[in-house]
C-alpha cells in the first residue's frame, strides 16, 4: 500500500514538475539525446569489434582443429593396436630395431 502511495506521489509531482519546468526540460533533452546517441555508437561499434574479433579466432581455431583432431585419432589408433598386441610391419621393424641397439649397449 505505501508504494503505491508513493507512486502516486511521484507521478503528481513528475507532471507538476515538467508543467512548471517545460523548458528547462527540453534543455535537458536537447542535452542528453546526442550524449546518448555518442554512448550508444561508441558501445555497438565496440561490439562490432569484437564479433569480427571473435569471428576470426573462431576460423583460426577451426583449422588447427582438424589437424588436432587426425593426431588424436591416429594416437588412439596406435593406442589400440598395442592394447591388442597386433603392431603393423613397420611398427615391428622400429622395435626390433630398438632392442638391437639396446642390446648392444
Amino acid at each position: 500500500m505505501a508504494a503505491l502511495a508513493g507512486g502516486l506521489a511521484a507521478l503528481v509531482l513528475g507532471i507538476i514538475g515538467i508543467i512548471a519546468w517545460w523548458g528547462y526540460f527540453v534543455k535537458a533533452l536537447m542535452a542528453g539525446i546526442p550524449i546518448m546517441l555518442i554512448l550508444g555508437g561508441a558501445l555497438a561499434a565496440y561490439l562490432g569489434f569484437e564479433e569480427i574479433k571473435d569471428k576470426r579466432t573462431e576460423e583460426t581455431f577451426g583449422d588447427t582443429n582438424v589437424d588436432q583432431k587426425d593426431e588424436v585419432i591416429k594416437n588412439l589408433k596406435e593406442e589400440i593396436q598395442e592394447l591388442k598386441g597386433e603392431k603393423s610391419p613397420e611398427d615391428q621393424e622400429e622395435q626390433d630395431e630398438e632392442k638391437e641397439t639396446d642390446s648392444t649397449e
